[in-house]
C-alpha cells in the first residue's frame, strides 16, 4: 500500500498520480515491482509494464549450472532451501519485477503416484505410462497437498525473502498439458496417446481430467495460501487440439480451475469442484455450464481495504459452530490467475472463458491481434521471441523488445514476458538488454 492512501493499491495508484500530476515540481511515486506486478494482473496503470521471464530461474544461468554439479534437477525441486536459491538467483541478477517458483508442472503427476526423473540426455521418464482406466484408478488424489508441502515450505520462505519489494508466482501444469505427458511416460518427439483418448474414448479422459483438475485446483489453492502475488496455469500443449477439441480438452477444465481457486475451496475427495463434470462423464457428455469471465474480472478488480502488496492478511473464514460464529481459517484473497496456452490464438472466446486475469500470448501470435481480440479488463503477458535470447545480438533485442512495447503503449495490464520459455542456450547479455528496455520504458 502506498502511505497514505488507505483503500488499496487501485486508489493509490490512481488518486496518487492525479494528486501529483496537478504539480510538475513534484515527481511522481515510484511503484516497487510488487506493487507494478499486481497492478498489472488487474489492469490497473503503471508506470511502466512489469517484467519476468517464463524459465527464468535455472538451465541459462551460470550459478544454477553451478548447483546442478552437485544436486539433480529433482533435489533443487524437493529442498525448499535450494528451490529458494535457484529462485532468487535472476531475480538479483536482472533486477525482474516478479519471481515464479522453481519448480515442475511435473510435480503433480509425482504426488498422484506417477514418479518421474530427468534423463542424463535430456528429457523426462516418468515410473509407467497411463493408458488404461486402471492406471487411471491408480492415481491417489487424496495426499497430492501433502505430498507436495515442499512447495509450500519453499513459497512461504520467498515470500519472506521477496518482502514488499518483488511479487512472487506460483503455477502448475494445466490437466491437458499434465495428460499428455502422463499417458507418453515422459517426454516425447510427439504427444498422441492423450490426444487418441479424448477423440476416441472421451469418457475415459473426462476421469482422468478431473481427478487432474481436482488435483491442480487443491495445488493452486495451497499456494495462494503462503501469498503468491498470482498463479500462472501452464497449458503448453493446447495448441496440439484443433480450434473445435480445444474447449473440452483444455479449456473447461482450467475455467474449473480459475473458479475454485476464485470462489472457494475444494476439500479433496468431499467436495465435487465447482461446475462439476461427474453425472456428464456418467452420460459421456460435455459440460455445458461456463463462466461470466467479465463479471469474474469485474469481482477480482474491487481494491480490498488493506491494499493488494498485503493480501496474506485478508480474508477471514467464519462458520458456526455451537452458539455463533467462530474463525475457522485465515485465507488470502484469490490471487490473480494468468493463463499461458502455447499455440492455440485460433480459441481466444475459450481462454476469456477459463476467467483469467491475464492471458499469456506466444511468440507466434501479434500483440496488436491480441489487444483487438481480448477484452480491456484482461490483461495480456508476451510476447518476446525466445530464439532472439539466443540467437540475436543486444541490439536485435532491444529494438524487438521496444517494438512490442509500442505496441502495448496505452493499453494497461501488459505484462513484458517471452512468448515461451527461455531456452538453454539464452545468452545473458540478451536477458540484460530486454530488461534494461523494459525498465526505460514510460507508459
Amino acid at each position: 500500500m502506498i502511505s497514505g492512501f488507505p483503500t488499496g493499491l487501485g486508489y493509490a495508484i490512481t488518486h496518487v498520480t492525479q494528486r501529483f500530476a496537478m504539480s510538475p515540481t513534484i515527481a511522481q511515486p515510484t511503484l516497487t515491482s510488487r506493487q507494478r506486478f499486481q497492478a498489472a494482473c488487474r489492469c490497473l496503470p503503471t508506470d511502466r509494464p512489469p517484467v519476468w521471464l517464463m524459465r527464468q530461474a535455472g538451465r541459462a544461468l551460470p550459478e544454477y549450472r553451478k548447483l546442478k554439479e552437485t544436486y539433480t534437477f529433482v533435489q533443487l525441486v524437493q529442498n525448499p532451501e535450494l528451490a529458494v536459491e535457484v529462485t532468487l538467483q535472476p531475480v538479483r541478477r536482472f533486477g525482474f519485477d516478479a519471481a515464479i517458483l522453481f519448480s515442475d508442472i511435473l510435480v503433480i503427476p509425482e504426488a498422484l503416484g506417477q514418479t518421474y526423473h530427468f534423463r542424463e540426455t535430456g528429457g523426462v521418464v516418468m515410473d509407467f505410462a497411463v493408458t488404461t482406466a486402471a492406471d487411471i484408478a491408480r492415481l491417489s488424489v487424496e495426499h497430492v497437498v501433502e505430498r507436495l508441502s515442499y512447495v509450500d515450505k519453499a513459497l512461504r520462505l520467498l515470500r519472506t525473502e521477496l518482502g514488499d519489494r518483488t511479487a512472487l508466482i506460483g503455477f502448475s501444469g494445466s490437466p491437458w498439458t499434465l495428460a499428455t505427458f502422463m499417458m507418453e511416460g515422459g517426454s516425447v518427439p510427439k504427444y498422441s496417446r492423450a490426444l487418441a483418448l479424448f477423440r476416441e474414448d472421451p469418457k475415459t479422459y473426462y476421469l482422468l481430467a478431473e481427478k487432474l483438475t481436482a488435483a491442480v485446483t487443491a495445488y493452486l489453492q495451497m499456494q495462494a495460501d503462503t501469498g503468491v502475488d498470482a498463479l500462472q496455469l501452464f497449458d503448453s500443449h493446447g495448441g496440439h487440439l484443433l480450434p473445435t477439441e480445444f474447449q473440452e480438452a483444455s479449456g473447461r477444465w482450467m475455467r474449473d480451475i480459475i473458479a475454485a481457486i476464485g470462489h472457494g475451496r475444494v476439500d479433496i475427495g468431499t467436495t465435487p469442484l465447482p461446475h462439476s463434470t461427474l453425472q456428464d462423464q456418467s452420460a459421456g457428455v460435455p459440460s455445458s455450464k461456463s463462466v461470466d469471465h467479465r463479471q469474474v474480472a469485474q469481482s477480482q478488480a474491487v481494491a480490498r481495504p488493506a491494499g493488494l502488496e498485503t493480501r496474506d492478511t485478508a480474508g477471514l473464514e467464519t462458520c458456526a459452530t455451537g452458539g455463533g460464529a467462530q474463525v475457522r481459517a485465515q485465507r488470502p484473497a484469490a490471487p490473480p490467475v494468468i493463463a499461458f496456452s502455447l499455440g492455440t490464438h485460433d480459441s481466444w472466446d475459450e481462454l476469456i472463458a477459463t476467467g483469467a486475469n491475464v492471458i499469456g500470448v506466444d511468440w507466434q501470435t501479434s500483440l496488436a491481434e491480441a489487444r483487438h481480440a481480448v477484452p480491456a479488463h484482461i490483461g495480456l503477458q508476451g510476447n518476446l521471441s525466445p530464439a532472439l535470447i539466443s540467437d540475436a545480438t543486444p541490439a536485435d533485442v532491444a529494438r524487438e523488445t521496444a517494438a512490442i512495447l509500442e505496441t502495448m503503449r496505452g493499453r494497461p495490464g501488459h505484462i513484458f514476458n517471452l512468448g515461451h520459455g527461455l531456452t538453454p542456450g539464452a545468452k545473458l547479455e540478451n536477458i540484460a538488454a530486454l530488461v534494461d528496455t523494459v525498465h526505460t520504458f514510460k507508459s
